[in-house]
């Protein structure tokens, strides 16, 4: 059911995903926007490979932060009952609006990130284990290959995998949402693939950059 309250909500998602953490910590605490060097995007990786950890850290826990908020409007404001497939629903809602503010950020001239650590906090308001396990295969192929694109499309690939098979969800919308999210990546994330195929693409040293 379509609502101002609905309505107004969509709206707070899309303006928390739309806060721009890397460009405005770039900005104010570096002097430069991190949208002009590296992959060009404004998000955590690229905020670790041009700033280092001191710049990513905070841009990561911000992104995931503003993903996970996003969705818990739903329980704010109270609309649904918790638990029931409407319920569920309206937290993907909010969850792609706010993910569609990271994307194309409001505060940022549109030009955001790819999403991946929003979408993260977004699968942590929507199905705590199922982000846990797939955060667990973004860390293991990060360790084991040190490309933080290919673990990002690895553990966006098995979410759809452990939400219908490990976890034997049968809320529809959350089925369909995770192959989204696994689409979505593989496709914001087509340079990379061209880049690894290549054998060019960058590794980044999170624990040893300062």
């Amino acid at each position: 059911m379509i609502t101002l309250t609905n309505i107004s909500a969509l709206l707070v998602a899309y303006l928390l995903g739309s806060l721009p953490s890397a460009v405005w910590i770039g900005r104010i605490f570096y002097g430069i926007d991190v949208r002009e060097y590296g992959s060009g995007n404004a998000g955590a990786t690229n905020t670790f490979r041009v700033l280092g950890k001191k710049a990513g850290i905070p841009v990561l826990l911000i992104d995931i932060l503003k993903g996970y908020v996003a969705v818990q409007i739903a329980t704010i404001i109270g609309n649904y009952f918790p638990g029931t497939q409407q319920f569920v629903n309206f937290k993907l809602t909010l969850g792609v609006a706010a993910l569609l503010g990271h994307i194309f950020p409001v505060f940022a001239g549109f030009r955001g990130g790819k999403g991946v650590a929003t979408l993260l906090g977004i699968l942590s308001g929507v199905h705590p284990p199922a982000a846990l396990v797939c955060a667990g295969v973004f860390a293991i192929t990060f360790l084991l290959s040190g490309y933080v694109s290919l673990s990002s499309m690895i553990s966006a690939i098995a979410f759809p995998i452990v939400i219908m098979f490990l976890y034997n969800e049968t809320v529809r919308s959350l089925n369909v949402f995770s192959m989204f999210v696994a689409i979505l990546v593989l496709i914001t994330h087509q340079k990379n693939i061209e880049r690894l195929l290549r054998g060019e693409e960058s590794k980044i040293a999170l624990l040893k950059k300062t």
